[in-house]
C-alpha cells in the first residue's frame, strides 16, 4: 500500500511540476540507497518509461531523473572524501575511487557503509545532491530509454551533455554539503 501511495503521489506531480517531480524522485533514490524509498522511485521511473512515447516523452525524462538521483550518493561521497580529507578516515579515502566507479554504474548501495557510519550527515547531503541532479535533469529535458546502466547507457540519453552536467552539479552539491557538516576524524 505504501508503494501505491508513493506512486500516486509522484504521479500527481507531472506536467507543470516536472522539475519538482525530478527533485522528489531523485531525492528518494538517496533516502535509503537501495531500500523501499529507493525502490519505489525506481519502480515509478520504470513504469513511466514503459508508457513513454516520442509524442509524450515525460516518462523518458522521469527515468533520467531517477537514474541521476541514484548515481549521486557514491559519487558525492567520493568527491567529498577527496576535497575534505580531514573528514574521512584513510580507509574511507582509499575506497573513494571504487565508490565513484560504482556511482557511475548506477549502484547507489556503494554509499551504504558511509551512510551507516554517519547517517545524520551523509543521508541528508546525498538526498540534497540527488534532488538537485533529478531537478536539473528534468529542467534540461534529459531523457533516458534504458532502465539501468549508468554511464554505459549515455548513448540512449537525450541531451547527454546536460545530463552529465546535472549529475556533476548534483554530486558536487552533495559533496560540499557533506564536507561542511561532517565532523573531522579524530587524529590517530
Amino acid at each position: 500500500w505504501l508503494n501505491t501511495l508513493l506512486a500516486n503521489a509522484l504521479g500527481s506531480l507531472g506536467g507543470a511540476n516536472a522539475i519538482l517531480l525530478g527533485a522528489v524522485v531523485g531525492g528518494m533514490m538517496s533516502i535509503d540507497m537501495g531500500g523501499p524509498f529507493n525502490k519505489a522511485s525506481y519502480v515509478f521511473g520504470t513504469a513511466a518509461l514503459a508508457t513513454a512515447t516520442e509524442e509524450s516523452p515525460q516518462g523518458f525524462m522521469i527515468m533520467a531523473a531517477v537514474m541521476a538521483g541514484g548515481m549521486v550518493p557514491p559519487i558525492a561521497i567520493a568527491i567529498s572524501s577527496w576535497l575534505f580529507k580531514d573528514k574521512f578516515t584513510d580507509n574511507d579515502r582509499a575506497n573513494a575511487p571504487v565508490n565513484a566507479i560504482m556511482g557511475l554504474c548506477f549502484i547507489s548501495e556503494a554509499a551504504i557503509p558511509y551512510a551507516a557510519a554517519d547517517p545524520g550527515r551523509v543521508i541528508p547531503s546525498c538526498v540534497a545532491g540527488s534532488a538537485v541532479a533529478g531537478a536539473l535533469s528534468m529542467a534540461f529535458h534529459c531523457t533516458l530509454r534504458a532502465p539501468h546502466g549508468g554511464i554505459f547507457v549515455i548513448p540512449t540519453i537525450g541531451n547527454p551533455f546536460m545530463y552529465l552536467i546535472s549529475l556533476l552539479v548534483g554530486s558536487v552539491v552533495g559533496a560540499v554539503i557533506l564536507g561542511f557538516i561532517k565532523k573531522p576524524v579524530a587524529a590517530k
